[in-house]
């Protein structure tokens, strides 16, 4: 995905009882990925695509469940970040750098753990990154049917800066940008 998606579901997390999402009130950290989490983030990223088997192409949700081999590879030229609550990976999302812009990568967040901030501290982190990095801008992309991600980025400052049409194994995907 550029940003595969940004695996936030077009839906909101089902409400409690009380008609609100969960929120947990422990922290979220958030730190640099190393080789040794990468059993941890492959989970991650099997955990949040096994939900969608029957919504999206099978060929989609394969390439963006990779074996530790395959990130590993995906590690090449990208810094990745971890959200965890105690301890337990609920989110990640990498960074690149490419003429002078970051591009946001592979932003997944725990079905157990969205509409907590997740993806907010992911963004976050990765903005600071970039603009330590020098980076004049950060985009990123979303399938165009994960109205919740869209709406993360929009109230991050991103702007909507353009579409591509089938792009991801016939799926439409929505681009955003935040100048730095």
């Amino acid at each position: 995905m550029g940003t595969q998606g940004d695996s936030q579901r077009g839906e909101e997390r089902p409400p409690t009882s009380s008609g609100k999402a969960v929120a947990t009130g422990k922290p979220i950290v958030v730190e640099r990925l190393t080789h040794e989490d990468v059993n941890d983030i492959c989970a991650l990223y099997k955990r949040v695509w096994d939900g969608y088997r029957s919504e999206l192409p099978a060929e989609l949700v394969k390439a963006w469940q990779p074996t530790p081999l395959e990130f590993t590879s995906w590690m090449e030229g990208v810094t990745y970040f971890a959200a965890r609550r105690d301890g337990k990976m609920i989110g990640a999302i990498g960074c690149e750098i490419a003429e002078g812009s970051c591009r946001l990568v592979h932003l997944a967040v725990d079905p157990e753990a969205r509409r907590q901030g997740v993806a907010t501290a992911l963004v976050a982190a990765a903005g600071e990154w970039a603009r330590r990095s020098a980076a004049g801008s950060v985009w990123a992309d979303a399938l165009a049917r994960f109205t919740a991600a869209a709406a993360v980025f929009l109230r991050l400052g991103f702007v909507e800066c353009g579409a591509f049409h089938r792009h991801y194994w016939n799926e439409d995907v929505r681009l955003f940008e935040k100048l730095l």
